[in-house]
């Protein structure tokens, strides 16, 4: 299946933002280096997108080989978006590929995109020691059109690591403001982690699944006008995969589903019926 559309570009992104946890719990607070059970090397998730009654495209998203450096363990992943073919007003093709570690923060972020038969590209540099980002973008992959040194306040995120920093911390219980790195721009994003059980019904899972939801703000203008309120749903359970997500773009609102898994012993948990 081939990937290109804005508006599958915008689920993608807005749904790994929307997929965030507590920044507030600080690094001082969490030093633990002992191994994650929620990110599991291997694992592999696909998302199909849609618009009304429109399927838009599809989202694969990996985790890759562990390594240690510095005493943290660092983790690989990445995402690759692409449109369906013959999808009218949508035509795009996007890769994420991130590096974070045992505490969720991201230490590098690349993310590429196509245009017609061009691919431009971000890449994020992260130096916590040093409190800065070194970020590089171009219009022709590889080629570095410009190059900026940011000041961090605080431990930013990028678009993917957010997703696996969501995971470890979706049942925190807090509200929180999450600093998060977008398009070149430091941006924000509010998420309410509550904690609520609840139960999703998919088109690509024939069982009702229990799952654990959260809401929140985007406050910043990402892909295709991404921005404002969202909403997601996690498996109730020690893998907490993200089962489904809805969010607002230029066009209106996106909904995001899982349609397939490759997690060792992995099954979405079935919600009781009652």
């Amino acid at each position: 299946m081939n990937l290109r559309s804005p508006c599958v570009a915008t689920g993608a992104v807005v749904f790994i933002l929307l997929i965030q946890a507590a920044w507030t719990v600080a690094r001082s607070e969490n030093q633990s280096n002992s191994p994650s059970r929620v990110i599991l090397e291997g694992e592999e998730l696909v998302y199909n997108v849609r618009y009304g009654f429109i399927d838009l495209g599809q989202v694969r998203i990996k985790t890759g080989k562990t390594v240690r450096d510095g005493g943290h363990t660092i983790f690989q992943g990445d995402a690759v978006i692409q449109s369906y073919q013959g999808v009218p007003f949508v035509d795009l093709h996007a890769t994420y590929e991130s590096s974070f570690d045992s505490l969720g923060f991201s230490h590098h972020f690349l993310g590429k995109s196509k245009v017609d038969d061009s691919w431009s590209f971000s890449e994020y540099f992260f130096e916590h020691d040093r409190n800065r980002v070194i970020m590089e973008s171009g219009a022709t992959d590889h080629v570095v059109d410009r190059r900026d040194t940011v000041s961090l306040e605080a431990d930013y995120q990028d678009g993917l690591s957010l997703l696996f920093y969501a995971r470890e911390n979706l049942f925190s219980g807090k509200q929180i403001e999450i600093p998060t790195l977008v398009k070149e721009k430091k941006g924000a994003t509010l998420i309410d982690f509550s904690g609520e059980r609840g139960i999703v019904e998919s088109d690509f899972i024939d069982y009702p699944i229990d799952v654990v939801g959260f809401d929140g703000t985007a406050k910043f203008v990402g892909i295709f006008g991404l921005t404002g309120d969202f909403e997601g749903w996690f498996s109730n359970d020690e893998a907490r995969v993200p089962i489904k997500a809805n969010m607002k773009v230029i066009i209106g609102s996106v909904t995001i589903e899982l349609v397939s898994w490759k997690r060792e012993g992995w099954e979405p948990p079935r919600a009781e019926e009652n």
